[in-house]
């Protein structure tokens, strides 16, 4: 997926806390992910397309195929990029529809709405440019890179009383201001792209800033070549799709990029409707059942059939080329879903971008938006791939496949223009539930869904984003029904002791500290349990304190008694 404006909408567009994927759903005949890269946040929530490798899966279970409710939260503003950290707080930007300004928004977990929010600088060079391609580092900062070219690290701090901040921590000058994609690789340097080079006939610009020593280096691609979509990063290297070539890259000694490889894709005789630009519409993806990182896949933008090619990732030797989709449908604008030897590809082959997004005519003028999702698999041993199965979903959201509940989510329009949430079975393809989000307002703009803990699903609209639970009794398999909190005042009553049951040595349980002020509890720190044993101490000052530890993992919410600290 990619994001454009449209009059002022964008279009979609401890080291490391690693998130395990339960026991129960080992069965499932998907994954693993790439390593997680330290750099970055939580994966599955850390990146508009879930990791470093833009696999477009989460090891989190989401609202599942059950009835769910829909909290629709209006911003004013559209939401492409929707992303939570390890203390669950989600952190979206957003562009205001009125001034086309970009906006950092810390959403209350609970209800989806906007605690705080930060303008950013509004791009006048690119469309793209301005922080719609985000992530969240190890200490749940986001990391973007501003249309005024700073890198910027921006944290979120809630004070005692309760109140929420979002604070620049970090700001260094790059000296692009049209970036496009950004990735941290897996020694913490961060990689980006810009849309276009420094002159109308150049190459677009790819880097990386060194945090250790401050420097940015860089390197242009060969003259006329674009980025249009967000950059992904593996053990394996960096990927960077242009409009005429795939590349792998990788940081060398003596502050140098060496290009690994390269491969030219066929890009078709125009962009084809439903397409933002010429070129491929896909964010590159690495996949693989063994490391989560031998493979690489794009789509191609060939004509009248588009291709997804499937390369080696160490050495760029194409393990297939298959014709995807139909004949009245074979085109995308988004990034497929990686995961073992499977890919799954949505069209948007004429999904009716308004013209102002677009660049460049298409061939055809015009075509009926009709859908479709495919699922390719790579055949054993790397020798090829095959069709799998195919439907006549209209998605109109980025997919993401869950690895813990073996669910695609996304979002469909219906004949009668309405958008629905949507699960479908990845073995077969087939609808599994929808429910009703609403018409034209909720429109979803082909942007991505984030599925947070707790089976919560977020998802960015152009009026600002939906917020989807389950209703009633989660169906994760095996939870416990109850659920139960100790807290006691320990260490001459100046620490905090939690401790959270039953006990679940392969996950820890979020909770929320609440201090009693003026009467009434606020929230003033979430965190995690830590270990097998579900247990935290906590540093806080003198007052009185209760915790509240959130629906999760398929156990009911509960309150603990209060308890006073002395410090």
């Amino acid at each position: 997926m990619r994001t454009r404006f449209i009059s002022g909408l964008p279009l979609a567009a401890v080291l490391l806390s690693i998130i395990a994927i339960p026991s129960w759903a080992s069965t499932q005949p998907y994954g693993p992910n790439a390593p997680a890269d330290p750099a970055m946040g939580a994966p599955g929530t850390a990146t508009m397309h879930a990791d470093a490798a833009s696999s477009d899966s989460t090891p989190l279970p989401g609202p599942g195929a059950q009835s769910v409710s829909v909290k629709k939260v209006g911003l004013k503003s559209a939401c492409p990029s929707i992303l939570t950290g390890t203390d669950d707080m989600p952190v979206a930007v957003c562009t205001k529809i009125s001034n086309r300004t970009p906006y950092v928004h810390l959403l209350d977990p609970s209800t989806g709405e906007s605690l705080v929010s930060k303008k950013l600088v509004r791009s006048k060079s690119s469309d793209l440019a301005g922080g719609i391609y985000s992530y969240l580092d190890p200490k749940n900062r986001l990391v973007l890179v501003n249309a005024a070219g700073y890198l910027l690290r921006i944290a979120h701090k809630q004070s005692p009383s309760g109140k929420w901040r979002l604070i620049v921590v970090r700001k260094h000058q790059i000296g692009y201001s049209n970036v496009v994609g950004i990735v941290p690789d897996y020694k913490g340097r961060v990689w980006f792209a810009t849309a276009t080079g420094n002159s109308p006939a150049a190459g677009a610009v790819v880097g990386y800033f060194n945090p250790k020593n401050r420097r940015t280096i860089t390197r242009s691609l060969p003259a006329g070549e674009q980025v249009a979509n967000s950059i992904s990063a593996s053990p394996v290297g960096v990927a960077i799709a242009s409009t005429y070539g795939q590349y792998m890259f990788r940081a060398a000694p003596k502050n140098r990029i060496v290009q690994l490889w390269r491969k030219p894709y066929d890009r078709g005789p125009a962009r084809k409707p439903g397409q933002l630009s010429w070129g491929t519409g896909a964010t590159p993806t690495f996949f693989g059942p063994k490391t989560g990182a031998e493979f690489l896949t794009i789509t191609d933008n060939a004509a009248p059939q588009e291709n997804l090619l499937v390369y080696r990732a160490k050495t760029g030797r194409l393990v297939c080329s298959v014709p995807i989709l139909g004949t009245d449908n074979s085109g995308t604008e988004n990034s497929p879903i990686g995961s073992g030897r499977n890919v799954f590809i949505a069209s948007t082959y004429g999904y009716p971008y308004p013209k102002s997004a677009t660049t460049g005519p298409s061939s055809p003028a015009t075509a009926a938006f009709v859908g479709g999702m495919q699922r390719i698999k790579v055949k054993r041993g790397g020798k090829g791939c095959r069709p799998v199965w195919s439907n006549e979903v209209r998605s109109t959201a980025v997919p993401r496949l869950s690895l813990a509940d073996g669910l695609i989510y996304t979002v469909s329009l219906t004949s009668n223009g309405r958008y629905k949430y949507t699960t479908i079975d990845p073995k077969n393809g087939v609808v599994q539930s929808s429910a009703k989000i609403g018409r034209a307002r909720f429109n979803t703009l082909q942007m991505v869904g984030t599925i947070a803990s707790d089976q919560v699903l977020y998802q960015g609209t152009i009026t600002g984003l939906v917020r989807v639970t389950p209703r009633g009794p989660t169906t994760t398999p095996g939870a416990a029904q109850k659920i139960s909190v100790k807290v006691k005042a320990i260490k001459k009553r100046s620490k905090l002791q939690v401790e959270v049951n039953p006990n679940k040595a392969s996950k820890n349980y979020k909770f929320k500290i609440q201090k009693k002020v003026r009467g009434k509890w606020r929230t003033v720190k979430v965190t995690y349990t830590k270990g097998r044993f579900d247990k935290r101490t906590v540093n806080l000052r003198k007052g009185e304190y209760r915790i509240n530890v959130p629906k999760q993992h398929g156990l009911k919410a509960t309150t603990s008694k209060a308890v006073r600290l002395k410090r």
